[in-house]
């Protein structure tokens, strides 16, 4: 059994363990999945070896000119392919918090490149660093955990970190796993409120399809049910980041 500590008011760690989730069920099929208190557990496999594993997958682009948005392959032993984002149909663009000149290949590829680094240090999603690529050079998040989201919006600091260009710690297998997490497992929109979501943390042990619509409201189950924004960062209402989720009291409250 996989026993992960993770914040479930954090909608980056919640969606990371969601793709783990993803990862393990492709390695081992009959994995099932679920929260208990303050940790998510899956059924089978071992953690260190589902992290090497997702580490060493080739991700690659499948739409080269589409710097920033293109979905991407991730390679063997998983055979995933991303695009969630691409999803305008059922109101998934409004979860990409990245856009413009964020390049979504590079990010993925910075973030999964330090997963190890991870492994070496403690709790995977509270080990955090200033992640760089290849040259050597900054690269920023997806920004889809809360704890960097939450200090990048101009309305509570008074101004831009970004249009300081100010260096901030990141969380690697926090926003990797994210990426991956998204893909199956997708917030429920809240009523007439535009890019705020809810998820609920299901109690009860679950294979991966059953547990991405208990996750999303769509099967009754026991668990608590929280709310984030993907809210604007920056002054130029294009780049956002997911806030830290607050619970709600039911599936339908405002």
């Amino acid at each position: 059994m996989i026993r992960l500590e993770v914040d479930r008011t954090n909608p980056g760690q919640f969606f990371a363990c969601c793709g783990l989730f993803e990862l393990a069920h492709r390695l081992w099929p009959e994995t099932t999945g679920h929260f208990e208190g303050a940790e998510f557990m899956l059924s089978q496999g071992e953690l260190k070896q589902l992290v090497e594993q997702a580490a060493t997958a080739t991700l690659t682009s499948l739409v080269p000119s589409d710097k920033s948005a293109s979905p991407m392959a991730l390679g063997d032993p998983f055979s995933l392919r991303l695009d969630w984002w691409k999803d305008r149909a059922a109101g998934d663009a409004t979860l990409k918090p990245w856009a413009g000149t964020m390049l979504a290949l590079r990010i993925g590829q910075a973030m999964q490149g330090a997963l190890s680094r991870c492994l070496e240090g403690g709790r995977l999603f509270d080990v955090g660093f200033v992640v760089t690529g290849p040259d050597g050079k900054k690269v920023e998040p997806y920004y889809f955990d809360a704890r960097r989201g939450a200090n990048a919006l101009p309305l509570d600091l008074g101004f831009s970190p970004d249009a300081l260009k100010l260096e901030a710690v990141g969380f690697p297998a926090t926003e990797f796993f994210t990426l991956v997490g998204l893909q199956r497992f997708r917030p429920a929109p809240a009523p007439r409120r535009p890019r705020v979501f809810r998820y609920r943390a299901w109690s009860t042990p679950f294979p991966v399809r059953l547990a991405a619509l208990a996750m999303g409201l769509a099967l009754p189950t026991p668990g608590g049910t929280y709310q984030f924004e993907n809210a604007f960062r920056t002054d130029q209402r294009k780049h956002k980041a997911f806030s830290p989720a607050v619970p709600v009291n039911g599936d339908r409250n405002e």
